[in-house]
């Protein structure tokens, strides 16, 4: 059973606010719980009797499936709701010879949640985000990654100061409408590639400090056609190519 006060508790970290004062966040399903578990301390576990929590870790909490569904994030909870540490990460690494992510405001939590997962399926292991860019914590994103969390780092910055300040022949790509198309353009195995806003794309200041700008091209030749990808979609199709290119 699980009382009022729990409950309440729990739910109090679907706020920003809230998850930074308490350095904590809500994760939920055995998959992502799992996954978490191996980079994430567990301060609590609250689940069903289908589900069995590691003995001795941390609260541990039985609960029915009306209870779980009373505390759950979800519209239809699974099984286990588990709330972690948040781990502060070390130093602030700098892209280096690899391919690297930089997400600029990001504001969808679902949309930031699929990325850091396509990041994880292609072996991208850092995300910066900048500042204007949605919770990495918010329970949304946590469980749109599926647990890619335990695996991708995800660092928040001012990204106009990161890509000033890297070397001059670092490979900074960013995708533009008026960029050149992406299946003809020459692409490097490393580099740092710059995703924008959903509404307004890569912010003034720092599509000034891109030099290769990109396209993904569109294939639809009526006169009603798209304006534009979604970003999660665009990151795929983008990092897919690169990682083609690359073998």
């Amino acid at each position: 059973m699980i009382s009022k006060n729990k409950i309440k508790e729990i739910r109090a970290l679907e706020r920003k606010k809230i998850r930074s004062a308490e350095g904590l966040f809500v994760a939920e399903g055995p998959k992502v719980v799992g996954d978490l578990m191996q980079k994430y301390l567990p301060q609590m576990f609250v689940h069903t009797p289908q589900w069995k929590a590691p003995s001795g870790m941390c609260d541990d909490i039985v609960v029915t499936e009306e209870e779980l569904q009373r505390v759950s994030f979800l519209q239809h909870p699974q099984q286990v709701l588990a709330v972690f540490h948040i781990q502060k990460e070390g130093e602030e690494a700098y892209p280096t010879n690899e391919l690297s992510l930089a997400l600029d405001g990001i504001q969808d939590p679902g949309n930031l949640g699929t990325i850091i997962r396509i990041a994880d399926w292609f072996g991208i292991r850092r995300v910066y985000c900048s500042e204007e860019t949605a919770d990495v914590y918010n329970p949304k994103v946590v469980q749109a990654t599926m647990g890619s969390l335990a695996r991708v780092q995800v660092c928040y910055t001012d990204l106009e100061q990161l890509v000033t300040s890297l070397p001059s022949d670092y490979p900074v790509y960013g995708t533009l409408l008026e960029g050149d198309d992406l299946y003809e353009s020459d692409l490097t195995a490393n580099g740092l590639i710059v995703m924008g806003n959903e509404g307004n794309g890569i912010s003034a200041q720092l599509r000034r400090s891109i030099q290769r700008k990109l396209l993904i091209p569109c294939y639809q030749v009526a006169d009603m056609r798209p304006d534009s990808l979604n970003v999660a979609v665009a990151t795929a199709v983008a990092v897919a190519e690169f990682r083609r290119r690359g073998r």
